[in-house]
C-alpha cells in the first residue's frame, strides 16, 4: 500500500487471530493510515463485513491475503476514473499467477457492463471492484450464510440495481496468487450449488443455464 502513488488511502487489516506472524509484523508498522485487528471470525465474508462496517472511506475495496495491485498507479488510477465519471463503482482485470513462478496462469478480462450480460453468467472479478459506501449501504453487506459465494450474490444485488452505475476500467487492477477458496477443485461443486442459491435468491430464472453460461465463459481466459 504505502507504494501507491495515491497517498489518501485507509487500510483496514482484519486478521482471523493467525499465528503465523502476521500480529507481530503489523506492530512494526507506524502509520496512521494502517489499522488492524485480530481475532476470530466466521470465515471470509465475515471478515470483510467487519472491515466494511470498520471503515471511514467514501471508497472501499478489498486486497486479499496473497493478493497483489497490479502497479503503484492502481489507486490512482480508479481515484482519477472515479472522479471523471461520478459513477457508483469500478471495476476492472484480474491475473491469477503462480505463487511459486509468478506466471500468469489464467487472465480475467472483464468487459463494459450490459445487463443482457447477467443472463450469460457474467460478473466482473470482484477482487478488483472498488464500490462507494453508499452500495454498501443500499445493497447490504455479504451475506454469510454463503460459504464461497457471498461476492457473486453481492454483485448480483448490485448489477440488478437500476440505483447504481458501474465503470470498467480496462486494466489489470490485482494479481491473485492461485490458492484461493472457490479456486480450490473440492469446492467446485459446493461452489456451484451456491451459484444457483444466489441466482434463486435475486431472481434470476433458469438458473443452471445461467451457472453453465458462467462457467464456460470462463474457459478462454485461460488461453
Amino acid at each position: 500500500m504505502s507504494s501507491q502513488t495515491f497517498s489518501n488511502w485507509e487500510w483496514i487489516v482484519v486478521d482471523g487471530a493467525s499465528t503465523d506472524g502476521t500480529v507481530e509484523w503489523l506492530q512494526t508498522i507506524n502509520d496512521p493510515r494502517v489499522k488492524w485487528e485480530s481475532e476470530k471470525d466466521q470465515g471470509i465474508y465475515d471478515a470483510l463485513n467487519k472491515g466494511i462496517g470498520r471503515s471511514n472511506g467514501a471508497v472501499l475495496g478489498f486486497l486479499h491475503a496473497d493478493d497483489f495491485f497490479a502497479d503503484d498507479r492502481v489507486l490512482e488510477s480508479i481515484h482519477d476514473r472515479l472522479t471523471q465519471s461520478g459513477v457508483d463503482g469500478i471495476y476492472g482485470d484480474l491475473k491469477y499467477v503462480s505463487a511459486e513462478t509468478g506466471r500468469t496462469v489464467r487472465h480475467w478480462k472483464s468487459e463494459v457492463f450490459r445487463s443482457s450480460l447477467l443472463r450469460k453468467g457474467w460478473m466482473p472479478p470482484h477482487p478488483t471492484c472498488f464500490f462507494k459506501k453508499e452500495v454498501y449501504a443500499h445493497a447490504g453487506v455479504f451475506d454469510t450464510t454463503f460459504r464461497i459465494a457471498a461476492d457473486y450474490d453481492f454483485l448480483l444485488r448490485c448489477f440488478l440495481s437500476d440505483r447504481f452505475q458501474f465503470a470498467y476500467l480496462p486494466q489489470v487492477i490485482t494479481h491473485m496468487r492461485i490458492g484461493g477458496a472457490s479456486s480450490k477443485w473440492q469446492n467446485l461443486v459446493k461452489k456451484s450449488r451456491e451459484d444457483v442459491r444466489a441466482l434463486r435468491k435475486n431472481g434470476m430464472g433458469f438458473p443452471l443455464i445461467v451457472l453453465f453460461r458462467k462457467v464456460s465463459g470462463k474457459l478462454g481466459q485461460f488461453f
